[in-house]
């Protein structure tokens, strides 16, 4: 069967990707360091233990696996951790995507698509985000992330690296058949911080400033189901084999929700409450992020069929009940 090395493959959207790309055919080879993601979410094909940094084993990867094909999910991201030590996102992120482009390209394997984010648009409110938007990163996060993006298109010019980018609004949700999900330590999004306060894992949800410019005061995000994710993932490896050439792709459903929001949504669907703190805004988080793209779904023929906000909670809500991971 056809591989593809897909970076980050023990972590969340990683894993989910993998149960994707073995559904669609493909076998696909994990390369993760485990020090975010989880051994036991590797479940739909080879496991390659290995960090981005170290050259000599991604050479060695690439040349036991001969992949067609990188899907390119590893990297740090964490908004709030970027803004305090933003060395360690430019070392990781960037030199380890160097790393991987460079192995890749001298492998002969010039097909990559990559998890870029939102994040590089930076604090545009009431700007209308697709994909030639101005990108003015606010983080060092969003700021590695627009760095490989660049590298990318260098590569491009040099050695015929052909890119699928994704940059992608919030994910939400699970795998339905609570194979794979989110797992973090320590856990950092919304929804399983939401379910963790609702199910007594932690006191309480901290909503993180509540002075924003938005109609209750809290950021908006555009949220997108990892299972509609991974499929435009999968779709973007199509695109590539097609020889149609690189291409930039949002991802979110053009539909904002406050924090608050979500909140409120996850009573219909848990039948209980949020216990709630009210924090300060943490550095580097935006206003509003929302998405107001279609060309995945004009171009790429996705159809995402789960990402109503009901639907991602429950999905996540069965999982963060019966799911969990071991190191």
């Amino acid at each position: 069967m056809t591989k593809i090395l897909v970076t980050g493959g023990a972590g969340y959207i990683g894993s989910h990707a993998c149960k994707a790309l073995a559904a669609a055919g493909y076998t696909p080879v994990t390369f993760d360091n485990l020090c975010t993601g989880w051994q036991d979410a590797v479940q739909f094909g080879p496991f390659e233990q290995g960090d981005l940094l170290d050259r000599p084993r991604l050479d060695e990867v690439f040349k036991k696996h001969q992949p067609v094909a990188v899907m390119h999910f590893a990297a740090l991201s964490q908004v709030g951790e970027s803004m305090i030590d933003p060395g360690k996102y430019w070392r990781n992120n960037v030199s380890g995507s160097l790393n991987l482009i460079e192995a890749a390209a001298a492998a002969g394997c010039l097909n990559i698509v990559f998890s870029s984010t939102c994040a590089t648009y930076g604090d545009q409110d009431n700007v209308v985000l697709d994909e030639n938007s101005a990108q003015y990163p606010v983080n060092s996060y969003g700021a590695s992330k627009r760095a490989i993006e660049d590298i990318l298109e260098n590569f491009e010019a040099s050695h015929g690296v052909k890119s699928v980018i994704f940059r992608y609004f919030n994910v939400a949700g699970a795998d339905p058949d609570a194979q794979v999900g989110e797992f973090h330590q320590p856990e950092t999004h919304l929804i399983p911080l939401m379910l963790d306060a609702i199910d007594g894992k932690r006191a309480a949800l901290t909503i993180f400033g509540t002075d924003y410019d938005t109609p209750d005061g809290t950021c908006i995000r555009d949220y997108v189901h990892v299972c509609d994710l991974v499929d435009a993932h999968v779709l973007g490896i199509k695109w590539l084999e097609d020889n149609k050439g690189s291409r930039v792709f949002n991802l979110g459903t053009g539909n904002g929700f406050s924090v608050r929001e979500v909140v409120d949504n996850s009573r219909s669907v848990t039948n209980r409450d949020v216990p709630i703190v009210e924090g300060e805004r943490r550095p580097g988080d935006c206003t509003r992020l929302v998405s107001g793209s279609s060309r995945a779904v004009t171009e790429l023929g996705w159809a995402p069929t789960r990402s109503d906000m009901a639907t991602m909670i429950a999905d996540a809500w069965r999982w963060h009940q019966n799911g969990h991971f071991d190191r």
